[in-house]
């Protein structure tokens, strides 16, 4: 029953799991589809964007797939657990939401068309789950890392709420808010659903059907 209402509600930081000081893993392996590394420091002038949409497997799949990203990498934000594991995150212990990082180049790509790939892929008004994935680690969210990305997101979800409204679904759930800690996740998520690991995986995202109207890729000139 404990297990269970984790999974169903946040737990607070007195409630979370205590965690480690440090990681027990590095990402040492490039980008299985882009060839990039994974952990920072970035090159200068890329910007990074975080998303939480469900399970994060088929989330990080949707930006890569994107011209002007320069890597993708899955873990952790949201919480409150220090370098938590995968099965620590699942247990709903640690307030944790499934997370993509996204390192991209804004001279290719813009932040609003990254908010389009974000809203259009899953459902954001499903609360603590996404389709038949449940738990609090599958809700949606978005972290900002500047206020322009700020100011970019709440425009995206005025913009898009009346198309999901229309569609006769509910309020936006997404959460959202500052950027905090980011904790990679283990190398054996990172591009699970890459044609070098798993080409045929499980993907349980699955969008409304809704248009975001905002996202205009930028063009140089």
């Amino acid at each position: 029953m404990l297990f269970n209402r984790h999974k169903s509600e946040l737990v607070t930081a007195e409630q979370a799991l205590p965690g480690r000081a440090a990681p027990l893993f590095t990402l040492t392996e490039p980008h299985t589809v882009l060839g990039t590394p994974l952990a920072g420091p970035y090159p200068a002038g890329l910007e990074t964007a975080d998303f939480a949409m469900g399970c994060f497997w088929g989330a990080e799949r949707k930006f890569w797939e994107l011209d002007g990203v320069w890597t993708t990498l899955v873990g952790y934000q949201g919480g409150h657990t220090e370098n938590p594991t995968y099965e620590e995150v699942c247990s709903g212990r640690t307030g944790h939401t499934e997370a993509v990082r996204v390192v991209y180049d804004p001279a290719l790509v813009s932040y609003e068309t990254l908010l389009k790939t974000f809203w259009e892929a899953h459902d954001p008004t499903q609360g603590f789950r996404q389709g038949n994935d449940q738990g609090t680690q599958y809700r949606s969210a978005a972290y900002t890392h500047t206020p322009a990305q700020a100011a970019a997101l709440a425009a995206s979800q005025t913009a898009f709420q009346p198309e999901l409204t229309a569609i006769g679904l509910g309020p936006i759930t997404t959460e959202t808010g500052p950027a905090g800690p980011f904790y990679p996740a283990e190398p054996y998520h990172q591009q699970y659903l890459s044609d070098a690991k798993n080409p045929n995986g499980y993907c349980g995202l699955g969008g409304t059907g809704a248009s975001c109207p905002i996202g205009v890729a930028r063009t140089s000139g």
